[in-house]
């Protein structure tokens, strides 16, 4: 079944359904990534220890 195809069968179901069907779409977009986690945790905490080191200097925010 193609893309087109599936469009077709899930417009027909009721709009609970629908709306069932579109959430576990958008919950399977936000499964974590371990390895990207794992990138992110290394690169804030390197930034974090540079900072510590006084190798950066942190930008104030202005609001």
């Amino acid at each position: 079944m193609n893309k087109k195809e599936l469009i077709a069968e899930v417009v027909k179901l009721p709009p609970a359904e629908r709306f069932a069907v579109i959430d576990e779409l958008l919950h399977s977009l936000d499964r974590i990534d371990p390895q990207l986690n794992r990138i992110w945790i290394e690169e804030a905490e390197g930034r974090l220890q540079a900072y510590r080191a006084e190798k950066v200097k942190g930008d104030r925010l202005r609001v």
